[in-house]
């Protein structure tokens, strides 16, 4: 049933909520439009009415697929579909991510990391969020992406039987690709974020401006900073206390006569759930900090764009949300990353920059102000890495957008 136009289906990715999944949508759309003339989008969403309000592209329309949708309705349908040929029409009139998948040529899988082990609980959605495809015999294109390790028996059995089903997997960086080939799979491309393919236009300072943020702070030195939940709760778990270390990186930031930005990279308006949303930490952060005069807070949601414009006008960044990185890497801004999993290190490695990261297991006020510093005293080194590595770390990113589109060509 597929159409001959070109139409592309999107999941694990949003316009709403984590802007690190905004930018891999939009980085998408953007460099598939070049490639595809006229082609279709249609984003299977965790968050419909959010990504409606924010959508602004004409060829993308948003369904609904909040998880117990897509774990119900739309997996079921796509089950009937693919054991009840003549039932088909009445299936796609009914479902619209059904018939979305039907008419599309491929399915985009953006979930950032997917089958790792310490993530079996999310495995059930790793696997709802590609099973319809399957179902319908519409290829899987998995973004780039981290995946493994596999050692726990659960998350390996299901990835040896889900992930040789895709037509590619690209792997995020170094690690991921030496577990896939642990796992033996064939199906793999050694790319890079596709987040790193995405474009400013020009208009990011006009918006910027426009959302009340006081741009005359990047006529000095500016330190960013990128707080998350989820280590939030990692550290807090081991009875640390995240917003007090934040808060004193902080105060000595702005006590050595710098400015900071304060960035939650992951917002959901109107609401002060903490799923996907560093809104409210960052709010408790900057009521405590002794200096606010030289903070500035990005106090509500901004497009993607507009807040990697803003992270590329820092001197330094310290980064605890992923794509708060990449988009510090892509705009060459020496990094400092406090994260969990292997998808930070492995992509700071492209840049030869894998000391710049370490675990929540080591955050220390102590440890984070002395990292921060030997930064300060390292930019050129760090610099020079950058501009290096970045023109090929985006030519790999990009790459993906040639991959898919040979896909979607095969099935017109």
């Amino acid at each position: 049933m597929t159409s001959t136009t070109p139409h592309v289906t999107v999941i694990g990715s949003a316009l709403s909520g984590n802007k690190g999944a905004a930018a891999m949508l939009e980085s998408s759309i953007a460099t598939l439009e070049q490639r595809l003339p006229g082609v279709q989008f249609t984003l299977l969403s965790m968050y419909p009415r959010e990504d409606r309000e924010q959508n602004t592209y004409p060829n993308l329309e948003i369904v609904d697929a909040r998880p117990r949708t897509l774990g119900v309705n739309i997996n079921s349908a796509a089950l009937a579909y693919r054991l009840l040929p003549p039932l088909r029409g009445l299936i796609t009139s009914r479902s619209k991510a059904v018939k979305a998948l039907a008419e599309s040529q491929v399915l985009l899988d953006q979930g950032g990391i997917t089958f790792t082990d310490g993530r079996e609980k999310f495995l059930i959605y790793n696997v709802a969020s590609i099973l319809p495809a399957l179902n319908v015999g519409t290829p899987v294109f998995k973004c780039a992406q981290a995946v493994g390790p596999f050692r726990n028996r659960i998350n390996r059995l299901v990835a040896r039987t889900f992930l040789p089903k895709a037509a590619t997997v690209v792997t995020r960086g170094r690690i991921t690709q030496s577990y896939a080939d642990k796992l033996r799979l064939t199906n793999t491309f050694a790319g890079a974020d596709y987040a790193f393919s995405l474009e400013l236009d020009g208009s990011e300072e006009a918006a910027a401006v426009a959302a009340g943020i006081d741009l005359s702070i990047f006529d000095e030195s500016v330190v960013g900073l990128s707080p998350s939940v989820v280590l939030q709760k990692k550290v807090d778990a081991r009875e640390g206390d995240y917003v007090g270390q934040m808060v004193t990186f902080i105060d000595q930031v702005t006590a050595s006569g710098k400015k900071l930005l304060l960035v939650p990279h992951s917002v959901r308006t109107g609401t002060d759930a903490t799923h996907n949303n560093d809104l409210p930490l960052c709010r408790e952060i900057y009521s405590k900090v002794a200096d606010k005069a030289n903070v500035v807070f990005i106090d509500r949601e901004l497009p993607s764009q507009v807040l990697r414009y803003l992270i590329g006008r820092c001197s330094f960044f310290v980064a605890s949300r992923f794509h708060a990185m990449v988009s510090s890497l892509a705009m060459a801004v020496p990094t400092l990353v406090i994260g969990w999993g292997h998808k930070y290190e492995e992509v700071l490695e492209m840049f030869e920059l894998q000391e710049w990261a370490f675990g929540h297991d080591k955050l220390t006020p102590t440890h984070l102000w002395e990292r921060y510093e030997a930064l300060l005293a390292s930019r050129d080194d760090v610099a020079a890495k950058l501009a290096t590595h970045l023109p090929e770390v985006k030519a790999r990113s990009l790459k993906q957008a040639d991959l898919i589109a040979d896909v979607v060509r095969a099935g017109l």
